[in-house]
C-alpha cells in the first residue's frame, strides 16, 4: 500500500481521537511538523497529551494547539519561549511532566525499540526521581524511566523516498528520529519525495519500516531567535 498522501489532513484521517498521546519531533522551531500540527488543530482533537521537547512559540508550532486549548498535558523539557505555555501551566490549565532532554529522547527511542523501561542516573536526588523506582548498580543509584509509547508520531524530515526512508537535514534531525520510532503510527512531512532507490543507503537516518504515511509540502522555517550584528 502506498505511503504518500495528498495533504496533512488526508494523512491524519482516521488516526486522531480525543485523549490520545502524540509524539512530536522538533527542537524549538527547528524541524517541527508544522503542517501536521495545523491539521491536528483543524481537526479539533482535544484532551491531547503531547510528548515534545517544547511547545513551539506563541502562534506557531505546537503553540497553536495551546491557543485552542486542545492540549491537556505536555511531556517536555523546556517551557522557555512560549508565554502561553507558562501561563497555562501556572494557572493549572495545563499539566506538565518535565523530563531532562536526554531522558525524553531516550524514553522515545526505547519505546521504538520495544523497551518498556530503562535505568538512568539523570535526576537522581531531585524532584525528577520522586515516586520512581531506584536501583543500585556497582554502588551507584539509578532511577527507572518508562518508554513513551505514543498513539501517533508526527515528524518533519528533509527528504524521503516512496517507501518512507528518511533523511534529516543537520540540526533539524534533533528529536525527530526517536519521536518517529515511538508511535503506533508515524506520519511524516518532508520537503521532497524522491524515487525509491535514489537515496544512498549510507545517508538514510531512519528506515522506512517506521514510517506509515508521508506528505510533501512547503514549510515556513521561521527563525525563533534572530540575532544580528552590525558589519
Amino acid at each position: 500500500m502506498g505511503k504518500i498522501y495528498g495533504s496533512a489532513s488526508e494523512a491524519l484521517d482516521g488516526l486522531l481521537f480525543d485523549g490520545m498521546l502524540i509524539a512530536a519531533g522538533g527542537f524549538g522551531l527547528c524541524g517541527i511538523p508544522e503542517l501536521l500540527i495545523q491539521a491536528v488543530q483543524d481537526a479539533g482533537t482535544k484532551d491531547l497529551t503531547v510528548a515534545s521537547n517544547n511547545a513551539g512559540v506563541d502562534e506557531f508550532g505546537l503553540g497553536i494547539l495551546l491557543q485552542t486549548k486542545q492540549v491537556k498535558k505536555m511531556m517536555s523539557s523546556y517551557v522557555g519561549e512560549n508565554d502561553l505555555f507558562m501561563q497555562q501551566y501556572l494557572s493549572g490549565e495545563l499539566e506538565i511532566e518535565f523530563n531532562p532532554q536526554g531522558t525524553l529522547a531516550e524514553r522515545m527511542r526505547a519505546a521504538g525499540c520495544g523497551i518498556p523501561g530503562f535505568y538512568t542516573k539523570t535526576g537522581v536526588g531531585t524532584v525528577i526521581a520522586e515516586g520512581k523506582e531506584h536501583k543500585d548498580f556497582n554502588g551507584e543509584t539509578f532511577i527507572m524511566e518508562e518508554g513513551i509509547f505514543a498513539d501517533l508520531s508526527i515528524v518533519k524530515a528533509w527528504k524521503a523516498d516512496e517507501t518512507g526512508n528518511l533523511v534529516f537535514r543537520k540540526t533539524a534531525r534533533n528529536f525527530n528520529p526517536p519521536a518517529a520510532m515511538c508511535g503506533k503510527v508515524c506520519v511524516v512531512e518532508v520537503e521532497e519525495i524522491v524515487p525509491t532507490g535514489s537515496l544512498d543507503p549510507d545517508t538514510i537516518h531512519l528506515p522506512g519500516i517506521y514510517v506509515h504515511r508521508l506528505i510533501q509540502g512547503a514549510h515556513e522555517k521561521r527563525i525563533e531567535q534572530r540575532t544580528t550584528r552590525t558589519a
